[in-house]
């Protein structure tokens, strides 16, 4: 194991971990994945002890089952990952709060205790189709602010749960300037982020100015990194985001942006307890691609003092 760098502040208040995003998966199930198992055994043998659920359906979903084998590999579950589309307003909940309650039942069953909340793409991630206008109207702004802390509320209610909702490419939370739209207008009690550093970098966010000016509602962290050269590129021609990431947008640290120590110190400059999840989202990848990065990564990490 690698140790923190000579001086290094330890940064004891950020529980590392990582999630099947980082071994390429990004479906309940694909052939172009690996198992489950061999996730579960190599995310432990890099030396993660914290892992996220991923898409629902691609580990057990019988909750013994699932605590039985990330048990006997040493693993914790921090969070479930959930999708939504709350700025349709209240026509959308039921079919929302279907698929919430199905992810936060398995989720608090093997004691995690987050949701993670990613919202709907306004373009198809594959084909670059535009499935809705880019920005929202101020009524859809008031719709996905209202709907938000009503999952919030609801989560916390019926499965003590908080919901982190993550910035992401290609959605409509995404710029510095949506971001912080959706925080300003959101109770702060109730609506935290789950700062994406890799997806904020990827759409001109800066991660260590946002969590000095709104560290109160930073609530999760997922770190990643992108290739700034192929970043440009992407923003050229307008590509996709999954066409981006198999051009290989999202890198390995500390190859990338934004660097990540920084990141870490103001995050552990907050005083509080952060999960701090690597997410490297490179789908497809051949199936030997995944362990050797995050091994390297759980290594620079320490070096880090985390």
């Amino acid at each position: 194991m690698s140790a923190p760098r000579t001086g290094a502040p330890v940064l004891d208040r950020l529980r590392v971990g990582s999630a099947p995003d980082s071994w390429g998966v990004w479906f309940p199930e694909d052939a172009q994945q690996v198992h489950w198992r061999r996730f579960l055994d190599e995310v432990a043998e890099a030396g993660y002890e914290w892992i996220e659920l991923g898409p629902h359906g691609y580990l057990p979903t019988e909750p013994d089952v699932l605590r039985e084998e990330t048990a006997r590999r040493g693993l914790r579950v921090s969070a479930g990952t959930v999708f939504t589309s709350l700025h349709h307003g209240p026509a959308v909940w039921d079919a929302t709060w279907a698929h919430v309650a199905q992810v936060a039942a398995l989720a608090r069953a093997v004691d995690a205790t987050h949701l993670v909340v990613i919202p709907s793409f306004w373009r198809d991630d594959k084909t670059a189709r535009e499935l809705e206008p880019r920005e929202l109207t101020a009524e859809q702004w008031r719709h996905q602010a209202t709907g938000m802390e009503r999952l919030a509320r609801q989560v916390r209610e019926e499965y003590g749960l908080d919901i982190v909702v993550h910035p992401h490419a290609d959605t409509h939370i995404d710029t510095e300037e949506n971001v912080t739209r959706l925080l300003d207008a959101t109770d702060r009690d109730l609506v935290r982020l789950c700062l994406d550093t890799g997806h904020y970098a990827y759409c001109g966010g800066d991660s260590v100015k946002l969590i000095r000016t709104y560290g109160e509602r930073i609530g999760y962290l997922h770190l990643k990194q992108v290739d700034p050269g192929i970043l440009e590129d992407v923003h050229a021609h307008g590509t996709p985001f999954g066409p981006a990431v198999r051009q290989g947008v999202m890198c390995e640290p500390p190859r990338g942006v934004p660097e990540l120590p920084p990141v870490l110190h103001a995050a552990q400059e907050l005083g509080v307890d952060l999960f701090a999840i690597v997410e490297q989202d490179m789908y497809p990848c051949p199936p030997d691609q995944p362990f050797p990065i995050a091994d390297r990564t759980r290594r620079f990490l320490r070096s880090c003092g985390a």
